[in-house]
């Protein structure tokens, strides 16, 4: 079976979510092989290993980490070149679809990006107008570059004892054309990440405003979640733009999704709807989230999500 290059998404050894993603999505494809750039490999190898792993290839020049972007799409263009991988999965993040374009470009191939799930193959499938539509497409020239969106593939646990390959690659003035400066650590609260967090409370047009998001937020607490938010909110500047949930903010698939004061517009929909138990609390009962609810209530948002959190809090 033909090796599948992922590149994995991390912070100083902290695989993200979706890099367990891709390689379970890898191995359904071929054999997984994973492409870490930087530092912190001794940190994330388990993690690696247990979710299938069968190779790592090793690229821990800190010049790689010292520009922005280009030299990842060179040090795969590389490996596309020398080991000629069945295809090559990168993570739907800003970042990885910059990658999969300049490698796609560097390689002659064709790439897709924002896919869901990709079958026997290479055919990818997409899932545009917010989930109304299906679509499948398939790289027809070079190795095909595939950017997959976050928490569309559910991760699954295949170990495996990986057999480790130093890499290098020379740069060229091109890939040096964005040098980093300054690394600045964004603090973190208690909450799980947004994307990676099993339960997520996201509020709406119907919280009524940024003080009002403190319920939001203790609702969340109280189940260990994160907080989200829908793009009426975020546009209103009730919550940070980096909290949204939807089309054109994160896509969460969390095991719990409570939206509270969310009308349930197609866009926000889109970014939640692989959820695998939604909560809907309105007091429209008309409300198109009503739709998609597992459970939904209706009544206000001001007296149900108090008395839930109270109700919780009791029972811990």
């Amino acid at each position: 079976m033909a090796e599948i290059l992922v590149l994995v998404d991390h912070v100083d050894g902290e695989v993200k979510k979706v890099t367990l993603e891709l390689l379970t999505l890898a191995n359904r494809l071929g054999e997984a092989a994973a492409v870490w750039v930087g530092q912190g490999y001794e940190k994330a190898k388990d993690k690696l290993a247990e979710y299938g792993a069968g190779k790592v290839y090793l690229a821990t020049d800190e010049e790689l980490t010292s520009y922005v972007v280009a030299p990842k799409a060179a040090l795969l263009a590389q490996l596309v070149a020398d080991k000629s991988p069945g295809a090559v999965l990168v993570p739907a993040t800003g970042e990885g679809k910059e990658v999969a374009g300049r490698l796609a470009v560097k390689t002659g191939s064709g790439v897709l990006t924002d896919v869901v799930d990709v079958a026997d193959g290479f055919v990818a499938e997409h899932s545009i107008f917010g989930g109304a539509i299906i679509a499948h497409a398939r790289v027809r020239t070079g190795t095909p570059i595939i950017a997959v969106r976050p928490n569309a593939v559910a991760p699954e646990a295949s170990p495996a004892t990986p057999a480790e390959e130093q890499v290098s690659v020379t740069l060229s003035d091109a890939d040096k054309g964005a040098k980093i400066v300054e690394r600045v650590v964004q603090e973190k609260g208690e909450r799980p990440d947004l994307t990676e967090a099993a339960v997520v409370v996201s509020g709406g047009r119907g919280v009524g405003g940024a003080e009002n998001f403190k319920i939001i937020e203790n609702l969340a607490d109280s189940l260990g979640g994160a907080v989200g938010a829908s793009r009426a909110a975020t546009d209103a500047g009730w919550y940070p733009h980096s909290f949204q949930v939807g089309q054109t903010g994160k896509t969460v698939s969390p095991q719990l999704y409570i939206a509270v004061g969310i009308s349930g517009a197609i866009q926000h929909r889109a970014g939640m709807q692989t959820s695998k138990t939604i909560v809907a609390i309105n007091k429209d009962p008309e409300a198109p989230i009503f739709e998609l609810v597992d459970y939904g209530v209706v009544g206000d948002l001001f007296q149900v999500a108090p008395q839930l959190t109270e109700e919780i809090n009791k029972r811990k």
